[in-house]
């Protein structure tokens, strides 16, 4: 893989780690979805934060999902660094 496509990948996924973070913050005080960028952060980010919301229930009243994709984007973006860099 080259090391351009690399970057170009580390980089898609900070953006998208930065979209959940915006969605998570915005879920204590945004509380119409509907339009707007409260609506493009739901539209983005729900695809991928739903299957584990469906796999890891609420516990105690909190959405733990953001944080465990958080994490998982982490790990993939530190994988693909790794190999890259060899």
């Amino acid at each position: 893989m080259s090391f351009e496509l690399v970057r170009l990948v580390s980089a898609v996924i900070q953006v998208f780690t930065f979209l959940i973070i915006a969605r998570a913050l915005g879920s204590f005080f945004i509380r119409d979805w509907t339009s707007g960028v409260p609506r493009f952060l739901w539209d983005v980010t729900e695809p991928v934060l739903a299957p584990v919301r469906r796999v890891l229930p609420a516990l105690g009243g909190i959405d733990f999902s953001p944080l465990i994709v958080i994490l998982l984007l982490s790990f993939i973006n530190n994988y693909i660094l790794r190999i890259a860099v060899g």
